[in-house]
């Protein structure tokens, strides 16, 4: 029965993540909120969990539930494709959850590419269509230079080299 395999399996999964991550069944228990014996019992294939528990056993293991839910069959795999997918899922040195953070960010590099490509080629379209509704960004100003003197209330230059003499008064120029 491939049913009984997939939970076993499932089990199996959910008992080498808590492992590799250094859980106990009791601290998993806890912090997925089910009993020790219960926690066990999916460990062993002998219990399929929902989906509402898949969550906060992922949660608990710090895991997506995604995986989880591939793992018990109720999602498909995502089909990734490309070497840096391969490569990742193939590195025996990282640990699931590893490997799904990195491919997660991965995933939106790829999203976040491929909409400012669509954006610019959105804007190429407009630009070939109108040439004057096309939008050109406006120059970058330059900075003004620093002058090497200083300014006095009066608003005459002095080089930064003298000095000034005379007070001034309160109310008015020197």
């Amino acid at each position: 029965m491939a049913g009984i395999d997939e939970i076993r399996h499932l089990g199996e999964y959910i008992r080498e993540q808590r492992s590799s991550s250094q859980i106990s069944l009791r601290q998993l228990a806890k912090l997925a909120g089910v009993s020790n014996p219960y926690l066990s019992q999916i460990e062993r294939g002998l219990r399929k969990p929902s989906a509402e528990i898949l969550q906060q056993i992922a949660k608990g293991l710090r895991i997506s539930a995604e995986a989880l839910y591939v793992q018990a069959g109720i999602l498909e795999q995502r089909e990734c494709s490309g070497a840096v997918t391969e490569a990742l899922l193939g590195d025996e040195a990282l640990n699931e959850r590893q490997k799904q953070v990195l491919l997660e960010i991965y995933e939106s590099f790829r999203k976040e590419n491929a909409a400012l490509q669509l954006s610019e080629a959105a804007a190429a379209t407009l630009a070939a269509a109108e040439p004057g509704a096309a939008v050109r960004p406006e120059p970058t100003p330059t900075p003004k230079p620093r002058s090497t003197s200083r300014r006095t209330t009066s608003n005459k230059a002095v080089p930064a080299t003298q000095t000034i003499d005379t007070p001034i008064a309160s109310g008015g120029t020197p």
